[in-house]
């Protein structure tokens, strides 16, 4: 043993520069590593029947389990009626997707009007109501829009001063594309608020904000209808859901692919006929 240590001393010398250049070259190229995540929307147990909604969102597991995902995220809305049951059979069935999930909250999660005891039963069942992670070059950010829909005081406070400073930071390095439950707006950016938009003061901040920390992307639900606008190279998109769609479009989800220059998706239909509906 003792006389391979020179020759082991030589290598660690000789190696860990050659390491380093490899590191660096590769830092230098700025190459984005594709990947691709899907969004899921309102799966909302119990909106469209409850035991379908069970069964659509089962099938939408079966499908995503079959694609080359690297996760998943909910927008928001995962049952209708916030109860112990609703929200075990949700974590039951989002349990079988083989890829890590992250969920956000909708008002029927925690409340229009979210108070401690609605945030700390979400916390307590799903963790933080916001929180981010950096993926492949890619920051995501995971807010909680009740939190601007209604102003709850310290709670709505802490949450924006903490979005503000994610984005500000996220922005100077990376990518960003945040992940939310409403809509910033339905048609135009000077909308009036009505139930399922934002305050227009507050909306105006957001988009502010998206637009100088290079945000290419918003994912929402809420609606129950696929809404999409580009603004300033924004992709501001509410997809469509598994449990009931206003608009008449199909059951599914978006999957998004994210490559050097593009962020990308795509609808996704749930097969029905295999689900036996």
């Amino acid at each position: 043993m003792k006389k391979s240590e020179p020759a082991l001393r030589l290598l660690s010398v000789n190696f860990f520069p050659l390491l380093l250049v490899i590191l660096l070259l590769s830092g230098c190229t700025g190459t984005q590593q594709p990947f691709s995540f899907v969004q899921v929307t309102d799966p909302q147990l119990g909106m469209g029947g409850y035991e379908n909604d069970k069964e659509r969102l089962n099938q939408a597991v079966t499908q995503i389990n079959e694609m080359e995902v690297d996760f998943v995220v909910f927008s928001g809305d995962l049952v209708h009626h916030a109860s112990d049951s609703s929200f075990a059979d949700f974590l039951q069935i989002s349990a079988q997707l083989e890829v890590p999930y992250y969920v956000v909250p909708g008002n029927h999660d925690v409340g229009f009007v979210p108070d401690d005891t609605t945030l700390s039963r979400y916390r307590d069942l799903f963790g933080d109501d916001y929180f981010t992670f950096n993926h492949k070059g890619i920051t995501f950010v995971f807010t909680n829009t009740q939190l601007w829909k209604s102003d709850i005081g310290d709670a709505s406070s802490i949450h924006d001063q903490w979005f503000r400073t994610t984005l500000e930071n996220a922005g100077k390095k990376n990518r960003v594309v945040v992940v939310g439950h409403y809509p910033l707006y339905i048609k135009t950016p000077g909308e009036e608020e009505i139930y399922s938009n934002l305050p227009p003061d507050l909306r105006a901040g957001l988009l502010n904000l998206f637009e100088n920390n290079n945000v290419v992307a918003y994912l929402t639900g809420h609606r129950h209808e696929f809404i999409q606008h580009n603004h300033q190279g924004i992709q501001l998109v509410t997809a469509e859901t598994t449990s009931k769609n206003f608009d008449q479009r199909p059951f599914g989800f978006r999957k998004w692919t994210v490559e050097k220059d593009t962020v990308m998706h795509r609808f996704v239909a749930l097969d029905l006929l295999t689900a036996g509906q």
